[in-house]
């Protein structure tokens, strides 16, 4: 967004970052306070950063709530939680942008500009808003607002990028490329693989493009499914070329490959990262993983015999259904897996693997919107039997996200506007205080089965992907039965998301 708005002859662009300190946040460009701006957009990559947002506003001395706010700043939402549930933050922010960055956001923000230099109250510049596509203004417009998606079908025509290299970033010195958006696998978990589609890729001539501007030192490929795009290969090999290091993402076990894992070695990458996901072959078939055991541990002991000295791998824990059989199952697994890659066994085999381990938070507009989430004891207690079962196996680490922590984000995820004093106990006192603090009923929103028809606090927008397809895939994950990945021809020819008027948008 910081790229595509600094472009724009009508806009001056400032960055502002929430996490320094307690103090009032200050523009990093000119040192400006937050409050000196006509509108302020704010990325929410994450429910927990609501907490975040309200300690940021009360620094700056703006009320927290729209209500309470009649002039500017008008305060702008987008990101990931535009697509999943504005709500909890809806009372909040003024508006939220309910679409991809290349889609219509910089004209919307310089018709605003002129609205605002020209004399207009923020009340007319919200009416404005709300009548464009892909913005949703609690109190205003129709709904549910639809999400627009960049144009191209299923080329990712405009890739994200970063917008600065430095040995200050989170990733130093790293270029962070987006080589594909979207999933066309529909783990029935994973909100990623439902609210940006269609699935699309990058076309390798636009990133060597960036590359060649950029001139980084190293080269961060970022995506859901990276051995899916098929010029990975060559493009590893030309960031070769060009002496630029790189690293990826998690990929899946059946697109490791000797060739693949060759390049990775010659480069220096001595780390891999799989995703498993599930205890069991059953859990996984549920959450339709489509992941063949024999194909893990072969990915393993290829890694082991190409000197890979890391192996990571991601479970998720707390499934509906799951039973003991299930965990008896992923101990033998993980036995296996420390066989073929000869885990802790010295020189010639992987040197430690980590085991990465996260309770599931049922997301909207996946299947598992309609799924309970799993007590707070329970998950304690499935974490303490992890930590027990992967003690006995050599140079094998796990960790993992507390418990309450993702009882929070299971909260905030689903919860309504209801929230929003949550949100603003937390800026004040820290998520547990606030929790405590709060008079709203947290079993109700995660410790139940919702039923079919019941209506969802985020259905105030529309992803593009019907109801009725995700009710037919919860039901599959009921019934253990697999769904196919999307097909490769374009986006609206078939019935896997809803009737077709609901996929047109996305086309």
């Amino acid at each position: 967004m910081y790229r595509l708005a600094g472009q724009s002859p009508w806009l001056l662009v400032e960055r502002f970052f929430l996490s320094a300190g307690d103090g009032a946040p200050r523009s990093r460009d000119s040192s400006s306070p937050l409050d000196a701006f006509p509108i302020a957009a704010f990325s929410m990559g994450f429910e927990l950063d609501g907490a975040e947002l309200t300690r940021a506003l009360s620094a700056s001395g703006v009320p927290l709530l729209a209500s309470q706010r009649s002039g500017f700043p008008l305060l702008v939402g987008g990101g990931p939680l535009a697509f999943l549930n504005p709500a909890p933050l809806a009372p909040v922010l003024d508006a939220w942008f309910v679409g991809e960055a290349e889609t219509g956001f910089v004209p919307a923000l310089e018709r605003a500009a002129g609205m605002i230099l020209g004399g207009s109250d923020k009340a007319s510049v919200l009416d404005m808003l709300s009548g464009l596509p892909g913005f949703y203004v609690p109190g205003r417009g129709a709904l549910p607002v639809k999400r627009v998606a960049a144009p191209g079908g299923r080329t990712l025509a405009d890739p994200v990028c970063s917008s600065f290299v430095s040995n200050e970033a989170e990733f130093k010195d790293t270029l962070l490329l987006e080589v594909n958006r979207g999933c066309p696998h529909s783990c029935r978990f994973c909100a990623a693989g439902f609210v940006y589609r269609p699935p699309r890729q990058a076309r390798v001539e636009d990133l060597k493009d960036i590359v060649s501007q950029t001139r980084p030192r190293k080269v961060g490929l970022v995506g859901t499914a990276l051995t899916d795009w098929p010029d990975l290969q060559d493009f590893l090999k030309w960031l070769a070329s060009q002496k630029v290091k790189f690293t990826l993402s998690s990929v899946r076990a059946d697109g490791v490959t000797e060739p693949l894992l060759d390049i990775l070695r010659n480069a220096g990458l001595r780390t891999l990262t799989l995703a498993l996901e599930g205890p069991s072959a059953r859990i996984r078939a549920k959450a339709n993983k489509n992941l063949d055991e024999d194909e893990f541990l072969r990915a393993v002991e290829l890694a082991a015999k190409r000197g890979v000295n890391h192996l990571k791998t991601y479970l998720i824990v707390g499934w509906p259904g799951e039973v003991e059989a299930d965990y008896e199952e992923l101990a033998r697994f993980l036995a296996e897996v420390c066989r073929a890659g000869k885990v802790g066994g010295g020189k010639k085999g992987i040197g430690h693997m980590t085991l990465g381990v996260n309770p599931l938070v049922p997301k909207p507009w996946t299947p598992m919107q309609w799924a309970p989430m799993a007590p707070e004891r329970a998950l304690v207690d499935r974490l303490a039997s992890m930590t027990a079962m992967v003690k006995p196996l050599r140079g094998v680490r796990l960790e993992g996200e507390k418990p309450f922590a993702a009882r929070v984000q299971g909260l905030l995820a689903r919860g309504g506007e209801e929230l929003a004093a949550l949100s603003i106990l937390a800026g004040e006192m820290g998520w547990r205080k606030a929790l405590a603090s709060w008079d709203g009923d947290v079993s109700a929103v995660l410790d139940r089965e919702r039923g079919k028809d019941e209506a969802f606090p985020w259905e105030v927008i529309d992803v593009g992907v019907g109801r009725e397809a995700l009710w037919r895939e919860w039901e599959r994950y009921k019934s253990g039965r697999r769904t196919p990945k999307c097909p490769d021809y374009p986006c609206g020819l078939c019935d896997a998301c809803g009737p077709r008027e609901r996929a047109g948008p996305q086309d």
